[in-house]
């Protein structure tokens, strides 16, 4: 499975789900027409035979910054929507932050300096990492693992929020606004360390400005899907494929 392909699908039908639009039926015609090209493309597809449905959409994020005076910034949160009851999902959120105390004043960084505005214009899955300085560890990771077992995991948490954290210069914060679930870990002059999902982009981002940094983003998506479809269902979805496909009317020669 190809992660490129499948994240931004998975956050078009996480964020996405209240724009579904009626479509207008068109009446039947008769007899027996040739389907253009321009509607071919939008009826392939639709129909699937023996196709499963999202029944759990869940996101763990996970940062670490070790910096070279002994400073620890670490944040984390979980994002669960559950698909099982109906087309909205039921939406759980628990973000968590911590920062511990430096043993010893940060250096300078001089005249270093990064630039990683451009990210924000990017879709899909992002991974960047920039870094000014010597002797910096800096990773980015992300798995998504896919179960058929129909087994949705146990909702905690609440619906949305931030949890928020500062000490001197340093800062952690995680949170989610219904639309966008986000993670970042700062220190003033030293760079930042961020993760985030928005509708049509997932993204990971390291910037170090000093020497000695660790750091490291860990982002893992499960989805859980649960087949719909028994002999019953699948019949009514044949029928109703038939009797919407237009030009298969046969009421009446020509």
């Amino acid at each position: 499975m190809h992660i490129r392909t499948t994240v931004p699908a998975l956050l078009a039908l996480a964020f996405a789900l209240s724009a579904h639009a009626a479509e207008p039926v068109a009446s039947p015609g008769k007899g027996l027409h040739e389907i253009p090209d321009s509607e071919l493309n939008l009826m392939r597809g639709r129909y699937t035979v023996g196709g499963n449905a999202v029944a759990w959409f869940g996101v763990t994020m996970i940062s670490v910054w070790q910096a070279a005076n002994g400073q620890r910034l670490q944040g984390g949160l979980t994002l669960g929507m559950d698909f099982s009851k109906g087309r909205v999902p039921t939406v759980s959120f628990t973000p968590s932050v911590s920062i511990t105390a430096a043993d010893a004043p940060l250096p300078g960084t001089g005249a270093r300096s990064i630039d990683g505005s451009g990210l924000g214009n990017v879709s899909g899955l992002v991974q960047s990492v920039q870094v000014a300085g010597d002797g910096n560890t800096a990773s980015n990771v992300l798995h998504l693992d896919v179960r058929d077992d129909g087994i949705v995991p146990e909702q905690q948490g609440g619906v949305g929020g931030d949890a928020r954290l500062q000490v001197g210069d340093a800062s952690a914060m995680a949170g989610f606004d219904g639309n966008a679930a986000q993670l970042e870990l700062r220190v003033d002059g030293q760079g930042a360390v961020r993760q985030w999902l928005r509708n049509g982009s997932v993204g990971q981002s390291i910037q170090l400005m000093a020497d000695g940094q660790q750091a490291g983003n860990r982002l893992q998506v499960d989805l859980v899907r649960q087949s719909l479809v028994d002999d019953r269902t699948l019949a009514q979805n044949v029928a109703q494929a038939i009797s919407l496909n237009r030009g298969m009317a046969g009421s009446g020669g020509q």
